[in-house]
């Protein structure tokens, strides 16, 4: 034992090996350490896993895709609460006249099964829009101007008019918790070109963040490696990239380089230090993001008139337009699946309209229109639309019917909704599948959301039905194990 008065040896910062590992935690994961070395050269040599003799393979190298991709990122613009079809992107005539009538029409939604209801006629006009004569709601004038690049699948369903099941739905292919997000799929099946930057990020209202929260965008029963990354809203959008007071970029490498050898004499004597290998590997992560993070989400290199283009230059727009532009900038930079919420928290802080349908949706279509058109002109005149995917939607719709005896709030309707998606491939100024007059059910050709989401994948490069992961005995899929066929129709 040596005199508690003394400097031990083999010490750094003041601290032995045992105090610094004390200090930082422990966790068992010594193979990432030696993926990470061995990209990095310091071991001479191939990577290898404990056993001292196993390859190790990088979970998120870059791998090859199963087909031929159209697409390289995917930006899910999700409208949490679920946006009124009628009210936006699905004109319903008829359903002017009957305003205030009330009908007979099979519905269900949070408040159950009903067979009457009193119809809400649209309470905005509609224009036709592009070569391709659209007609897009008056609550997305900026949008309109981009139809010609859009396809709208107006026949989109799932099985539940319920938030937290719906979310999850939408976000992983079940109803149920515990399943990896679309994006930690994405990543699972392409890995990563970007080591210094994660994956899958998701970027949430300024509001908070949707019912079930994370589960919508965790890695389920996939190691945590794929799951999303969570950029703040407001302020910095990655906490705790600053070094450490009065530590500067080479002292940090030094510091990186120190806990390297140490552990390096372990391997070599094939009795590796779990503990020291994982907090070096987090230690080393956080080294390349202090390098890199920091230009990605700087909009201070951004001009003016592309900040103006997202709308950053005015209050209402400048929250949702900074998420846009950040996803650009993500994207840009090989991230490959971004998804940013519009809508968060509960009732009418996102697009879930029970009371005021209004007073709601020009709320949340004001703040998010224009954003959303200076994404799509954005990434066209930069030559990246052709290969990024951008996808609009929410989990659900809403009923032509009033919830109420009075107001004009709609029920929530998962049998009859649309979702539009552009670039990446896909046929822009059309419109696939249909509504009943009344914009309630799915009627020609309905498409399930796990066929939009063998749609996503399939623009990536990936086979929906042949991406598998095997756990609890089953090879398990994102599409489930009946699967599900790409959307052909949108497909140029």
């Amino acid at each position: 034992m040596h005199d508690p008065g003394t400097t031990p040896r083999n010490t750094f910062c003041g601290q032995t090996r045992r105090e610094f590992l004390w200090d930082t935690g422990g966790a068992f994961t010594s193979v990432a350490l030696a993926g990470l070395l061995g990209s990095d050269g310091f071991l001479n040599g191939r990577a290898l896993a404990a056993d001292g003799v196993t390859p190790l393979v990088n979970p998120l190298a870059p791998k090859a895709p199963l087909v031929a991709p159209k697409a390289k990122s995917v930006i899910f613009l999700f409208m949490y609460g679920g946006p009124s079809q009628v009210d936006t992107f699905d004109y319903k005539p008829r359903l002017y006249g009957l305003d205030g009538k009330t009908i007979d029409i099979e519905t269900k939604g949070r408040g159950g099964s009903r067979s009457q209801g009193r119809v809400v006629g649209p309470k905005w006009n509609f224009k036709q829009y592009g070569q391709c004569g659209k007609h897009v709601s008056d609550l997305f004038p900026n949008v309109a101007k981009h139809v010609d690049d859009m396809a709208f699948i107006h026949s989109m369903y799932a099985e539940s008019p319920l938030h937290g099941s719906a979310m999850l739905m939408m976000n992983s292919g079940r109803v149920l918790s515990g399943s990896p997000a679309l994006g930690s799929w994405v990543n699972y099946g392409l890995g990563s070109v970007n080591e210094n930057l994660p994956g899958f990020v998701v970027m949430l209202d300024e509001t908070g963040g949707p019912i079930s929260g994370a589960k919508n965008w965790s890695s389920g029963f996939m190691p945590a490696t794929f799951q999303g990354t969570v950029l703040r809203p407001q302020g910095s959008p990655i906490l705790d990239l600053e070094r450490p007071p009065g530590m500067g970029i080479q002292e940090q490498r030094r510091l990186l380089d120190h806990l390297q050898a140490m552990n390096h004499e372990h391997m070599l004597a094939r009795n590796g230090d779990p503990e020291l290998a994982s907090r070096i590997s987090t230690y080393e992560l956080a080294f390349r993001m202090q390098q890199h993070a920091p230009e990605a989400v700087d909009l201070a290199l951004e001009t003016d008139e592309t900040k103006n283009l997202y709308g950053m230059d005015r209050d209402r727009t400048r929250p949702f337009g900074r998420k846009c532009l950040l996803a650009r900038r993500l994207v840009e930079r090989g991230v490959r699946f971004v998804q940013i919420y519009s809508g968060g928290n509960h009732n009418d802080a996102n697009w879930d309209a029970h009371g005021d349908l209004v007073k709601n949706h020009e709320y949340h279509a004001g703040n998010t229109d224009l954003p959303i058109a200076g994404l799509l002109a954005d990434l066209k005149r930069r030559g990246m639309l052709d290969e990024t995917l951008v996808v609009w939607g929410g989990e659900f719709g809403r009923q032509p019917t009033a919830e109420y005896a009075e107001g004009t709030g709609r029920d929530h309707n998962s049998y009859g909704f649309t979702m539009w998606m552009a670039g990446g491939g896909i046929k822009g100024g059309i419109s696939i599948g249909t509504t009943d007059e009344l914009g309630n059910r799915a009627v020609d050709s309905p498409f399930h959301v796990r066929n939009l989401h063998a749609t996503i994948l399939h623009q990536l490069g990936l086979d929906p039905n042949a991406l598998t992961y095997f756990h609890a005995g089953l090879e398990q899929k994102l599409v489930g194990v009946e699967g599900a066929d790409p959307i052909h129709e949108l497909i140029a």
